[in-house]
């Protein structure tokens, strides 16, 4: 399980989130925002638009407009989501100068990290495979 420092994320196993003292996972039921999930600062809301294992443009949302710089994309415990170039590019064409593509533990910890430092970014992650 990782260790987490600063930042709103507390913890991540597999398909769970706990971020500000709430969890978000899926077993069964749907708890907080369930296991794939957006944040933009230190708010989370539902990832919804995530299906299957190849990102698409259309499912990078909410998170244009909001003044985000950088975007940490989760692409699983075992990164099994695959991103194509194209939607990098596409990313970018919305004035988000930098998108880091990572394992999901390891997007969590940069995630909290770049926060920590006040850095305008936002994470959607994928909570398993």
């Amino acid at each position: 399980m990782p260790h987490f420092r600063k930042g709103p994320i507390q913890d991540f196993s597999w398909g769970k989130f706990i971020v500000n003292d709430k969890e978000h996972s899926e077993n069964g039921k749907v708890i907080g925002c369930g296991k794939d999930i957006r944040m933009v600062g230190d708010k989370v809301t539902s990832w919804e638009e995530r299906e299957g294992h190849l990102l698409k443009k259309s499912m990078i949302t909410g998170i244009y407009d909001q003044g985000i710089n950088i975007l940490v994309l989760g692409v699983g415990v075992e990164s099994a989501v695959k991103c194509p170039r194209k939607v990098v590019k596409a990313i970018r064409k919305h004035g988000i100068k930098r998108v880091i593509v990572k394992a999901t533990p390891e997007a969590c910890k940069v995630y909290n990290k770049l926060y920590s430092r006040g850095k305008k970014v936002a994470l959607l992650a994928h909570g398993t495979c």
